[in-house]
């Protein structure tokens, strides 16, 4: 069963930086998906990025590009795999909680929809003020 256990957030007044990082395990695939969603209050979940663990390409949100980097460790087992998220010039309205997710069975990254992913973490908010 894939895990996904995120870590970082915080808070943080516009302009400034922070990361994230997000560690899986339980892939039994060798290559996979991984990447971050985001809902705010009272939005819907949005897609924010994802890496493809093969070659390392990369997708991002037209709201982040520019700002936010996606990378990931390169892990030597298969069953494990770590993407972070550094987010630069943060606006208030990047406020939000932040989701890591995976594809369960490996492969390309689909479109950045939220019921193409079967795992997701538990969230870690991020607070960006004015």
């Amino acid at each position: 069963q894939v895990q996904l256990v995120e870590s970082g957030g915080g808070s943080v007044q516009a302009g400034g930086s922070l990361s994230l990082s997000c560690a899986g395990s339980g892939f039994t695939y060798s290559t996979t998906c991984m990447g971050w969603f985001r809902q705010a209050p009272g939005k819907e979940r949005e897609g924010v990025a994802v890496i493809y663990s093969r070659d390392g390409s990369s997708f991002y949100t037209d709201s982040v590009k520019g700002r936010f980097t996606i990378s990931q460790d390169n892990s030597t087992s298969t069953a494990t795999n770590t993407v972070h998220l550094q987010m630069n010039s943060l606006k208030p309205e990047d406020t939000a909680m932040y989701y890591c997710v995976a594809l369960i069975y490996g492969g390309r990254c689909p479109p950045l929809v939220p019921k193409n992913f079967r795992a997701w973490g538990q969230g870690t908010r991020v607070t960006v003020s004015s």
